[in-house]
């Protein structure tokens, strides 16, 4: 009988002992969202002054001021851009109208460039998203903030279109990076502080093939392959929380698509049933999860 007393004392101190051994956990670390297969992944489109492109086959069409095709074949949200170096869009207004009506979370991008201040770029691109936000009643709950950051961007401009941004808004924006060997080779041999301020900004990813992509003027960095291998190339990001999957270039005389198709993301050339090819990425978990990253990175809408 004493014998048994001590054992059983004796677990439960070792019980006690490990529980005590855990890592804490930070309550105001986020949480990363939840695992979701490929084929489950919301859909986003990506949209400019471009758009639409010219017809290519039998489908459907969408313009500026119609975009039920794009939500009849899964579009969970469109990000519209709002200008480019120093110059706005014609038809950002109307296509986040069109998605708004549809149902599709809306949400604005700004190409920074590098002949123009980022400041001064980070202030247009915030009074437009301003100005669009007070522009109607809305039925979505924000509008997402994202600076696109050109291939050859400097690093004091990327922070500076940041700070700008998150100073005016209190919004910190998403970071759109091309699959860039200068902007590889900037990143990821920035200092620890800055890579930490760097990752405040989720990650919003650019591949569409997983045998292209090679720059020999940076041979440290092979063919990516995949988007997580892309992420680790940037040594900055543990993970992306977009990824433009889907491109669309001009060559030859017509609007060309760039479309990712390997492994488990096989991807086909067009979006679903429409008649031209259309810029696309996917959102790396749920469509819960999807709304709270909306709101997090979004200016309110009324």
């Amino acid at each position: 009988m004493i014998r048994r007393s001590f054992l059983i004392l004796s677990l439960a101190a070792l019980a006690l002992t490990l529980s005590q051994c855990r890592t804490p956990v930070d309550p105001a670390t986020p949480s990363s969202p939840a695992a979701v297969a490929p084929g489950q992944m919301p859909q986003i489109i990506n949209v400019s002054a471009y758009d639409p492109k010219e017809k290519q086959r039998e489908g459907r069409a969408f313009t500026e001021h119609d975009l039920s095709a794009l939500s009849a074949n899964g579009s969970a949200a469109l990000i519209a851009r709002a200008g480019k170096g120093g110059n706005l869009d014609t038809k950002c207004a109307n296509f986040l109208t069109a998605a708004d009506r549809t149902g599709m979370l809306p949400g604005v991008y700004y190409r920074l460039q590098n002949h123009l201040d980022a400041v001064v770029q980070a202030d247009q691109f915030i009074d437009r998203a301003l100005a669009l936000a007070r522009s109607r009643d809305w039925t979505a709950p924000s509008l997402l903030l994202v600076g696109d950051f050109d291939a050859q961007s400097r690093m004091s401009d990327i922070l500076r279109f940041m700070d700008r941004v998150e100073s005016r808004t209190g919004v910190v924006p998403v970071a759109y990076l091309e699959n860039s060997g200068h902007l590889k080779l900037l990143l990821s041999g920035a200092d620890e502080a800055t890579k930490a301020k760097l990752r405040r900004m989720p990650y919003w990813i650019a591949l569409y093939s997983h045998d292209k992509g090679y720059d020999p003027k940076y041979p440290q960095f092979p063919i990516p392959g995949h988007p997580d291998v892309l992420a680790k190339q940037y040594n900055v990001w543990p993970d992306w929380a977009i990824w433009q999957y889907g491109g669309v270039e001009w060559s030859g005389g017509r609007s060309q698509a760039k479309v990712y198709s390997h492994g488990a993301h096989r991807y086909p050339a067009y979006f679903g049933d429409l008649d031209r090819p259309v810029e696309r990425n996917v959102f790396n978990g749920s469509r819960a999860d999807l709304q709270a990253f909306w709101q997090k990175h979004g200016v309110p809408l009324p």
